[in-house]
């Protein structure tokens, strides 16, 4: 359990660069107290003790804003950043070398007994106030963007963004853990490529008019043309379209 904790507190020095001294980092790192009443709670829990792990689970959920069941299995050098609102359910996994930010919830998704939360691979980054729920497997090196829902199974390697999750491959590009918000926008992918698609048949109804009748289509969507781009209310959409394109109010 030494070693366990041991691990825990050095990964604090190699992902937050905020972390200054080991006094600092033992008093006011929420993630690591959570994290050793858990430990402790854990052990108390799998030789039966009754009611005490839940006690312990539950007065360090008052302490740190972190509720991890003392069933629970976490594995080492696991970083809870912040912390606040984690909540962490019973038969959950997770990995050695995972990093969860606030908000985080590895839930359930019914009454159901048995395994009903998710088991997280090694090196697992989920983001700000995502939702992970139900008895999924999510591989190793996995990043889960800030905001998602992941309701299936992740196979490794892979980064998951949207509700619900949607899985972006990212192959041949290693990032860094640290860089959770640097994560594409399907929607955004996806609106792009319908707005291609509209200039595309847009182009092919301006050739097919011009082929019917050359000098009249020519003049009328000449004159067409102007009016939209002197249209405000034109302008105006391209503008909120490039603006969500660019990530703005996003």
């Amino acid at each position: 359990m030494f070693e366990t904790f041991a691990t825990d507190f050095r990964i604090i020095f190699e992902r937050d660069p905020a972390a200054r001294n080991w006094l600092e980092v033992v008093t006011c790192y929420p993630g690591l107290q959570a994290l050793l009443f858990h430990r402790f709670a854990h052990w108390l829990y799998r030789l039966g003790i009754p009611f005490l792990p839940r006690f312990i689970s539950h007065f360090a959920r008052f302490l740190t804003g972190i509720e991890i069941h003392p069933g629970a299995q976490i594995g080492k050098g696991v970083f809870i950043d912040h912390g606040m609102g984690v909540v962490i359910g019973e038969t959950a996994i997770v990995g050695d070398y995972s990093l969860i930010y606030q908000g985080v919830t590895l839930g359930g998704t019914g009454k159901e007994s048995g395994k009903r939360h998710p088991t997280l691979g090694e090196c697992v980054v989920v983001g700000a106030g995502a939702k992970v729920l139900g008895n999924i497997q999510i591989g190793n090196d996995v990043r889960i963007g800030a905001g998602s829902v992941v309701l299936r199974d992740v196979p490794s390697d892979c980064t998951v963004v949207g509700v619900p999750g949607r899985i972006v491959y990212r192959s041949g590009v290693r990032v860094s853990p640290l860089e959770h918000g640097q994560l594409p926008d399907s929607e955004a992918n996806v609106i792009r490529a319908l707005l291609n698609r509209i200039e595309a048949l847009e182009e092919n109804v301006q050739q097919l008019q011009q082929q019917r009748c050359p000098q009249e289509s020519e003049s009328a969507d000449n004159a067409a043309h102007t009016d939209w781009q002197k249209a405000p209310s034109c302008q105006l959409q391209d503008k909120e379209i490039q603006q969500f394109f660019n990530g703005a109010g996003i």
